[in-house]
């Protein structure tokens, strides 16, 4: 993905949604970031974290 298609994928999702800005965020844009860096692991190798992740049927983990 270009560098620019980042910045407008990361812009728009720094605007927070409504339970997200009751929580309150130092840095919207930081947030963004880590949100969707997670988000395109899960999408480029979804077996590879879905044992990472409690929230994915399968995952072979128990929810706490």
């Amino acid at each position: 993905m270009s560098e620019s298609r980042d910045e407008e994928r990361i812009e728009s999702r720094a605007k927070l949604l409504p339970e997200e800005r009751s929580a309150g965020s130092d840095d919207p844009e930081e947030q963004a970031e880590a949100i969707l860096e997670e988000s395109d692991e899960r999408t480029e190798d979804p077996e590879g974290t879905r044992s990472d992740s409690t929230q994915t049927p399968g995952s072979g983990q128990e929810p706490e």
